[in-house]
C-alpha cells in the first residue's frame, strides 16, 4: 500500500475516476445521501488529494484545500469499510494534517465533521466550535485544529 499526495492536475483518469468511485460509494450510496459529490473545490490550485493505494484500488481518501485566505480545511475523509478500525483513519488525518502544514499556507485548520466521529477528531487535537448542524440530513459540527 502506497500513500500518494497529488494536485487535480496531477491526477491520473484513473486515480481521479477511483476517487470518485470511493467518495458516491460511502457519501451517497452508504450515507444515503443524493447529493452532487464533485465540486470545483476538487480542482482549485491548492487544492490536495491524499490517497492510500493498493493495487490500483484507492481505500482510504482525504482533500485538503484553502478554505479562505487564512484558513485550510480537510474534507471528505474516507476510509473503505474493508479497512476500518484498523488505524488507518489516524494515519490518513496526520497525513492530512501535514499535508496542509506543508502544501497550504494557513492561520487555521478546520474541519466539518460528523457529530458521532467527536472522540475521533477530538483525540487528534480538534476542538469544537459552535452549535451543530444538519448537513445533507447528518449532524455534523465545525471543529479547530489546536496544535499540541
Amino acid at each position: 500500500m502506497n500513500w500518494k499526495i497529488r494536485s487535480y492536475d496531477a491526477l491520473t483518469k484513473d486515480e481521479l475516476f477511483e476517487i470518485l468511485k470511493l467518495r458516491v460509494e460511502v457519501f451517497v450510496v452508504e450515507q444515503a445521501c443524493p447529493y452532487p459529490e464533485i465540486d470545483d473545490t476538487d480542482r482549485a490550485p491548492e487544492t490536495q488529494h491524499l490517497f492510500l493505494v493498493k493495487d490500483e484500488q484507492i481505500l482510504a481518501y482525504a482533500r485538503c484545500y484553502r478554505k479562505s485566505a487564512t484558513t485550510a480545511s480537510i474534507g471528505r475523509v474516507i476510509v473503505s469499510s474493508t479497512l476500518r478500525r484498523q488505524g488507518v483513519a489516524h494515519d490518513l488525518m496526520h497525513r492530512a494534517i501535514a499535508c496542509c502544514d506543508t502544501e497550504i499556507t494557513h492561520e487555521n485548520l478546520v474541519i466539518s465533521a460528523q457529530c458521532y466521529l467527536d472522540k475521533f477528531y477530538t483525540g487528534l487535537g480538534f476542538v469544537k466550535q459552535g452549535e451543530d448542524y444538519l448537513e445533507d440530513g447528518i449532524p455534523h459540527q465545525d471543529m479547530l485544529f489546536v496544535k499540541k
